[in-house]
């Protein structure tokens, strides 16, 4: 069993007050208190032994923070006496307690008790200074704050025992100065001592006296009879607005020139003590008799002077002065700690400056509203302008692009010098635009705009359209009338609704029929015989004057057809009454066979031409050139559409082996095929018979036609000959020709079957083509 025993033998102070108590078998150690910061080491702290009878030797060993764990070795025991003992001085600041484990064990290591729990508690000393926690406090208080008004808060911290008189501080004022130095005297604050609340002693702050204090602070601790630490804190004086701005001086003399604005004329100036760029201290102006507001006055930020301007042009000749009074109070409202004064004013005297002024009209653009038909030399508008200096005035027009204007050059009075005409490309919106312009006697000028507003008069009657047509014979056909209507140059109201009216005098056997407003048709009352009529219809417009107009109609009364179409235009003729005459009907005729047979008779002149008025010398088979013939005749070329012609209808030229002459010189150029071979076409059968191609003369020159397509249709179907887009050229040659057909030419079945030496005996001219089908 643990016992301490020895302890108080050992350290009598340690245990004051405190007993040895015994639980059950095991005694409790209370704890060790030793004292911080001690010089006196190692020092004894404890003695520990076990009552247990051993026959063997009794080991001591300690165990815990301080001895074999951090921090280590501040605590040791002896293994023989079981003393605990202190190595190095003890920080309570750093750690204020221990907690070991103590243990009795035999020299084999055998534990003989349980392990005893020793507490260590290490007390504090005053060893460390209170410390304010910034270097430096700020604070504000306003002027002229009431005493114990609170203005700011300090603290300070001490590292030692919080629960005793080492930690215990005290707040104190130990100097005060003012900025500016020795601007006030007396102690205007007080602190208090435990909480470092800081508050006004005394009256007379004044921001404009003194700007803010320094207080130099102190801290101690043991209740302020301990160590001590200063501090400073610095406390503004704020701004209240006790004060009310002054102009300073109280009259001024300002000049403006008319006819301008929004310009400065000039600047006042006012005093205030209170914080410079406050509202406190910004000005704001005010002009007490101006009703017009022809004046206005603004605060410049950075001076706080007053800036008077001009919002409304002046005028000299109306009035050559004013006398302005001024006001002028604070952006903040005044404090009522300020002095009871009234409010500043200010007397501003502003001259007006003449100019020579521009004239002026009185009306821009000049308004003037008159009907399109106004007489030429009507007055329309007069005294248009006004010089404010009076000085005499000259008029001109500087743009009328229709020329409809005259202006008088020394009244001004504007006068219509022809017609207006509504539908000129320079009315838009029925308004016609022009400008005049006025001079005064020292040559300034101004323009202005003329807007003539053109009223729409009547000034068309309505036309009649169409004015002639066709009306079926029988009454019950639904083309049985002509539907007309009417035309109007003149804009609405002036034009539409038409009416449309029979003169009972001049078409009896006609009515007109109204549709709508700009549409009636033309109906016969009887069953009229077929032929031309002409019937007069009256229309009118609805114009204020109404105009109207006759208009004559030619109708063509016909029989139609189911659809409502005339049959025929001879039916009408012969039984008109008032139609063509039979003698011109057969003149006509006459005429039209005359040109037939001027006709045939230029076909036939052009046939003949063409075979007896070839030059000598230049025959179809005589060629200019010594070349074979054979290669005029055949003469392939690219004579279609391009290259979409050659892709499509490739011309293959066919020829027999066996057929080709040894000759060298013998081939068509660039083919490859023997001379006198035919080309064939690859796009249809080879060795096809040629269609019969039309030889016969057409009879009558209407038959031309017909001619031509029967030939196109041959040429399409022989498959002998180039494609259809080739160019095909082919005559008819007539009959009875002088010179023999040269189709037995080409007859038989081969070249060798012939006889040709009859070619030589016809002369020099068949000289090429008794030379092409030489045996030889």
């Amino acid at each position: 069993m643990w016992s301490c025993a020895e302890e108080e033998a050992l350290h009598p102070w340690r245990n004051q007050g405190k007993g040895v108590v015994r639980v059950k078998r095991d005694w409790i150690i209370p704890p060790i208190r030793v004292l911080e910061n001690s010089k006196q080491v190692p020092e004894d702290l404890v003695q520990i032994k076990s009552d247990k009878i051993f026959t063997g030797e009794v080991i001591y060993k300690l165990e815990g923070p301080g001895v074999d764990q951090e921090p280590k070795n501040l605590f040791e025991i002896d293994d023989k006496t079981g003393i605990i003992r202190s190595k190095r001085p003890l920080d309570r600041e750093r750690h204020n307690s221990f907690t070991l484990k103590a243990f009795a064990l035999s020299p084999s290591g055998e534990r003989l008790e349980n392990p005893s729990t020793i507490e260590i508690v290490v007390l504090d000393q005053n060893d460390n200074r209170p410390a304010f926690t910034h270097s430096q406090f700020g604070g504000i208080v306003s002027e002229f704050s009431v005493p114990g008004t609170s203005v700011m808060s300090v603290s300070a911290t001490d590292a030692d025992d919080p629960m005793t008189e080492n930690a215990f501080l005290s707040y104190s004022i130990i100097g005060q100065e003012s900025i500016p130095a020795n601007a006030v005297t007396k102690t205007m604050f007080g602190i208090n001592n435990e909480t470092g609340a800081i508050y006004t002693r005394d009256v007379g702050l004044d921001r404009e006296v003194v700007k803010s204090f320094r207080l130099k602070l102190q801290v101690a601790d043991m209740g302020g009879m301990g160590l001590t630490s200063e501090g400073v804190a610095i406390i503004h004086v704020s701004d209240i607005n006790n004060h009310a701005p002054q102009f300073s001086p109280a009259s001024y003399s300002m000049t403006a020139v008319e006819n301008r604005e929004d310009y400065e004329i000039g600047r006042v100036n006012v005093t205030d003590r209170d914080d410079r760029g406050t509202g406190n201290w910004e000005a704001k102006y005010f002009i007490s008799n101006d009703p017009e507001g022809i004046f206005a006055i603004s605060a410049d930020p950075a001076t706080n002077e007053g800036i008077l301007t001009v919002v409304k042009p002046l005028d000299y000749e109306a009035q050559h002065e004013y006398v302005l009074i001024l006001t002028v109070e604070n952006v903040n409202p005044l404090s009522n700690k300020a002095p009871n004064l009234p409010m500043s004013t200010a007397t501003v005297v502003v001259t007006v400056v003449n100019e020579n002024e521009a004239p002026h009209f009185r009306e821009d653009p000049i308004q003037i509203v008159v009907p399109e038909s106004v007489v030429p030399g009507t007055l329309l508008k007069s005294n248009i302008a006004f010089d404010p200096d009076n000085s005499d005035l000259r008029y001109e027009i500087s743009r009328d692009p229709e020329r409809w204007l005259d202006i008088n050059r020394v009244t001004g009075d504007i006068t219509a010098k022809r017609t207006f005409n509504m539908r000129s490309p320079n009315v838009r919106n029925n308004i016609y635009n022009a400008v005049v312009k006025v001079t005064d006697a020292d040559g300034v000028s101004t323009t202005a705009t003329v807007a003539i507003t053109l009223k729409e008069t009547n000034d068309f009657p309505p036309q009649l359209f169409p004015l002639s047509g066709t009306v079926c014979r029988d009454a019950g056909s639904r083309s049985s009338g002509l539907a007309v209507t009417a035309v109007d140059k003149d804009l609405p109201p002036h034009a539409a609704p038409f009416t449309f009216e029979m003169p009972d005098d001049l078409s009896i056997n006609w009515t007109v029929i109204q549709v709508n407003d700009t549409h009636a048709v033309l109906q016969p009352l009887i069953e009229l015989e077929a032929g031309e009529y002409a019937v007069t219809v009256f229309v009118s417009d609805s114009g204020s004057p109404v105009l109207s107009a006759y208009a004559q109609v030619n109708v063509t009364v016909c029989l139609c057809d189911s659809f409502g179409d005339c049959k025929s235009e001879a039916g009408a003729v012969l039984g008109s009454s008032v139609g063509i005459s039979f003698i011109a009907l057969i003149i006509i005729m006459a005429s039209i066979a005359l040109l037939l047979l001027l006709l045939l008779l230029a076909v036939a002149v052009t046939s003949c031409g063409r075979r007896h008025h070839i030059k000598k010398g230049t025959g179809l088979l005589v060629g200019e050139s010594e070349d074979d013939i054979r290669d005029n005749v055949f003469n392939y070329d690219e004579q279609g559409g391009g290259e979409e012609d050659e892709n499509a209808f490739n011309i293959d030229l066919l020829w027999n082996p066996h057929d080709a002459p040894s000759t060298p010189g013998s081939y068509y150029p660039g083919s490859g095929v023997p001379r006198g071979k035919q080309p064939l076409r690859k796009d249809a059968p080879h060795n096809l018979p040629s269609p019969i191609y039309p030889r016969r003369p057409p009879a009558d020159p209407t038959d031309i036609e017909d001619y031509i397509n029967d030939g196109l249709e041959a040429a399409d179907k022989d498959p002998n000959v180039p494609p259809y887009d080739t160019a095909l050229i082919y005559d008819y040659e007539g009959e009875g020709s002088l010179a023999g057909s040269l189709s037995s030419i080409a007859s038989g079945s081969s070249d060798g079957d012939q006889d040709y030496d009859y070619l030589n005996n016809w002369g020099p001219r068949f000289q090429k083509l008794a030379n092409m089908y030489d045996p030889r």
